[in-house]
């Protein structure tokens, strides 16, 4: 005897050497020994056993399996019932056979109730089955059309218009992913290859940008409509002609500074930073929108800013206006040590926005230690007075080394597509300046808030790394006893937080968060994290320019510092990386180098070594905190990557 029987999804057929209740001994079509059970038996026959499978196979193809549909009726049955009404008589082996492969092959039609038995699928289910499977097939030759198009070399539209979503985000499950991925396998690609070979990257700088929209920015970078607020009438006007500091390019002034002669013979140091809590209610929409986006996004040649412009002009500290601010008045007497501090919320008459270009040529290491000071500018007896209390504060937080090396900050613009890097030294006057005066400001208000017992966002620094917390911790990095980021309300939420915060202490009101809220944890680690990635956005978008650079510049054989071990920097740009294979080198070493590669698109440079080319006796600083740096230039510097 012979058996049709099931195994694993498949139908196969043995010739019966032994059988008990169970299971039976079989010799398969292959000559191979099986054991089957019992229960997988669906049909027993005496013909052939070779001939079998294929005049059953056949037969099967012959079936309507609509007409098989239609005769099965709505009640469950068994396959002898079903093959008796579809032949017309009781079917034969092979009819069975047949009969049972077809019913399998057809899981939309028929449900399997139990061993040989089945329901027909009702008739709404088969309908939505069957056009599933009808528009599985119009899918796949779309899919196939597109394919095609791809491996011609030219790029769909329906595609074109996915493309930076298929290579940044892909929803494997639509039929575009399915056919770029087809392509891109069929060309034996990578995916983003395939989209720069069909002409569907317009630049490097729109990919990575498309790329960070999408994961931050998943409604666009625009503004809503929002109401320009008004801050309150109330407000004194503070008798002071500050000034501010700031790159060419800024639009959020954050701070400004005045000076002011007391009767005493001491100064008082105002530092005023813009207000725009004043004028933005807690809970509003605007301030929803501040916590949504948590900081300006800067890259060279844009930004993004964290307010609409309408906003930011509303509040930023522009020459000519009495601006809303709160101030922290500092003062300090003859020896520059400060003796008092107070806290103003007042309108600030700022009388000029001084901008790096300009001041740097008159205010600089050079002309301070010439006699008088080098030449007349505005605000230059201000301006050297505060340079030297800024001093007096470096040397207060033990930070004062003048034999340090010093680093270089980089700045990128881009005009008209072509980049510019330009340098300028770490802890130059106006830089020192800014930075000093910013971080007294942002350490006295986070001492005194913690004294207030009133939450804020603080950066604290403790074996060797930079964390955020709720509560005063010492920053060791900065050499102070807490550092509560206030300074910048129009650029970051921590700030904008933290003055929320401030002013309801001077005002001595309730604080909009207390000790231990969650809100406040949530806003701080969203923070952080939104922080961090737009940082390493700016990377991203600045180590691109550089590998610009060098074509742009027809630079082919760049020169470098060696650091450590198979670290490099190379000269002019905020560029380190790894290099393997050099020879043994000393700290400091300067090495010539051949460019082999350079691929944009993937971030990338291949460099040889070619040769030492002299010996410097100090390397820049590897490891520095940027704080005060971000301070001073109105956004996060720039020391390498």
């Amino acid at each position: 005897m012979n058996v049709f029987y099931e195994e694993s999804g498949s139908f196969k057929v043995g010739s019966v050497v032994s059988k008990n209740d169970a299971s039976l001994q079989v010799d398969t079509q292959h000559g191979k020994r099986a054991k089957i059970k019992v229960a997988n038996v669906l049909v027993e026959f005496t013909s052939a056993l070779n001939d079998f499978l294929p005049a059953a196979e056949a037969l099967a193809a012959d079936i309507d399996i609509d007409f098989l549909w239609e005769v099965a009726g709505d009640d469950e049955f068994d396959y002898q019932t079903l093959g008796a009404d579809y032949f017309g008589h009781a079917p034969t082996a092979i009819e069975a056979a047949a009969l049972m492969m077809r019913i399998y092959g057809a899981p939309m039609y028929f449900y399997k109730k139990g061993k040989g038995r089945f329901k027909a699928a009702p008739e709404d289910a088969l309908k939505a089955a069957l056009a599933g499977i009808e528009k599985k097939k119009r899918e796949q030759a779309q899919i196939d059309e597109w394919v095609a198009a791809m491996l011609a070399g030219d790029l769909p539209d329906a595609i074109r218009v996915k493309l930076m979503e298929l290579l940044h985000r892909p929803d494997k499950n639509t039929i575009e992913f399915k056919a770029f991925d087809a392509a891109a396998r069929a060309a034996s690609v990578a995916p983003l290859r395939l989209a720069e070979r069909l002409g569907g990257i317009p630049s490097v700088p729109a990919y990575l940008m498309a790329g960070f929209l999408m994961e931050h920015f998943p409604r666009g970078a625009g503004f809503p409509a929002l109401p320009v607020p008004e801050w309150p009438a109330d407000l004194a006007r503070a008798e002071v002609a500050a000034f501010s500091i700031d790159d060419a390019a800024t639009t959020e002034i954050d701070d400004a500074l005045s000076v002011t002669e007391l009767p005493n013979g001491n100064k008082r140091v105002g530092i005023h930073i813009a207000a725009p809590t004043l004028g933005i209610a807690a809970d509003s929409s605007i301030e929803k929108l501040v916590l949504n986006r948590l900081s300006t996004v800067y890259f060279p040649g844009d930004k993004i800013t964290m307010l609409p412009d309408e906003l930011v002009q509303a509040f930023t500290l522009e020459a000519g206006r009495d601006c809303p601010a709160v101030s922290l008045y500092v003062e300090v007497d003859a020896d520059l040590n400060p003796v008092s501090f107070e806290n103003r919320v007042e309108l600030v008459p700022i009388a000029a926005n001084l901008r790096h270009d300009a001041l740097e040529a008159v205010f600089n290491e050079q002309t301070l230690a010439e006699p008088g000071f080098g030449p007349d500018y505005a605000f230059k007896t201000e301006l050297v007075w505060l340079w030297q209390f800024a001093v007096a504060l470096e040397k207060r937080r033990g930070k004062y080394d003048p034999t340090r090396p010093v680093q270089q900050d980089y700045n990128f613009a881009v005009v008209d597509g072509k980049v510019v890097i330009s340098t300028r030294r770490r802890g130059a006057p106006m830089d020192k300046l800014v930075s000093e005066l910013m971080i007294l400001a942002n350490s006295e208000w986070g001492r005194m808030l913690a004294e207030a017992d009133i939450p804020a966002l603080y950066r604290a620094q403790t074996a060797g790394k930079v964390r955020m917390t709720t509560r005063a911790e010492p920053h060791v990095g900065l050499g102070v006893a807490q550092y509560a980021w206030s300074t910048s309300p129009l650029r970051r939420a921590s700030d904008f937080v933290n003055q929320r915060q401030l002013t309801a202490m001077i005002r001595n009101e309730q604080p909009q968060f207390e000790q231990g809220s969650a809100n406040l944890f949530g806003i701080l680690r969203d923070f952080d994290a939104a922080y961090s990635a737009y940082l390493g956005f700016q990377d991203k978008m600045e180590h691109f320019w550089c590998l610009r650079w060098f074509g742009q510049e027809g630079v082919t054989e760049p020169t470098a510092t060696y650091i450590k071990e198979d670290l490099v920097r190379l000269d002019g740009l905020p560029m380190r990386l790894r290099l393997p294979g050099l020879p043994e080198l000393a700290s400091g070493d300067k090495i010539r180098l051949g460019i082999v590669r350079i691929d944009e698109l993937a971030g990338e440079i291949e460099l040889r070594f070619l040769g030492k080319v002299g010996h410097e006796d100090q390397v820049p600083q590897d490891e520095q905190d940027d704080e005060a740096a971000g301070e001073a230039v109105g956004a996060p510097s720039h020391s390498g990557h």
